[in-house]
């Protein structure tokens, strides 16, 4: 029985190399062997079809990339990949111009895309073209400002000049005159004042000693013990004083 068993066993590792050799795929033209591991591959110019390396097809006006991924192939400069696998040329109309990657097109500086084409940006009187992204493709000359696709006149009332904000009042009034309805009127200056052009203020200021009293700065009568604070406009108690019965007295 030993020997029975011996000899089956024996047949059966003799067949097992005869086995394993129809399991090894045979490698297929145009494929080389791995430089790593086992198996095989493409070589360059193939890609793999089923269990072959077929020719990679360049189509007209591409060039061979000689790589082992991708496609295989590049359209040239100035063509663009189509779906089925084709080359064609980049139409560039008129007013535009091939952008550096030769797969698009860019409208030249004064026009605009619009579906296919570029049309020329019209111009308004005293106006010229915005280098914005975004917004509009144009603007206004100093002076002028936008007002239905025109650009007409800023009216600059007397004894105001042009400031150059794109916000707001584009407008200031000049150095000792301030905004009222829409016009500069002149800051009149009480005696014993100057002017002041500070933001909440009436546009001028009492000297030090006075104090403003409606539209006149009266002068500020400081009582015994006391002296002027640092602005100068009101008094304060010398130290150890504090007022009883408007007088100063010592705080004791």
């Amino acid at each position: 029985m030993a020997l029975f068993v011996g000899s089956i066993l024996a047949v059966m590792l003799l067949a097992l190399p005869a086995f394993a050799q129809t399991t090894v795929q045979a490698m297929p033209a145009n494929a080389n062997a791995k430089s790593y591991g086992d198996g095989w591959e493409c070589n360059i110019g193939s890609r793999l079809s089923e269990d072959t390396c077929v020719d990679v097809v360049v189509p007209q006006n591409a060039y061979d990339t000689n790589r082992s991924y991708g496609s295989g192939w590049e359209c040239l400069h100035g063509f663009r990949r189509t779906d089925d696998a084709a080359c064609v040329a980049v139409e560039v109309p008129e007013g535009g111009f091939l952008d550096p990657s030769g797969e698009r097109w860019q409208c030249l500086r004064g026009y605009i895309k619009v579906d296919d084409t570029c049309q020329e940006i019209v111009l308004p009187p005293n106006a010229y073209l915005a280098d914005a992204s975004y917004g509009s493709m144009w603007t206004c000359e100093r002076g002028f400002e936008a007002t239905d696709g025109l650009c007409t006149a800023i009216a600059v009332p007397a004894n105001a000049y042009l400031n150059g904000s794109r916000y707001g009042q584009p407008w200031t009034c000049e150095r000792g005159f301030f905004e009222q309805a829409g016009l500069c009127e002149a800051v009149v200056i009480p005696e014993n004042a100057y002017f002041d052009d500070g933001t909440y203020s009436s546009g001028w200021k009492c000297d030090r000693g006075y104090v403003a009293s409606g539209e006149t700065c009266e002068l500020i009568d400081v009582p015994e013990n006391a002296h002027l604070d640092r602005p100068g406009n009101r008094w304060e108690y010398n130290k150890n004083f504090k007022k009883s019965k408007g007088l100063c007295v010592l705080n004791n």
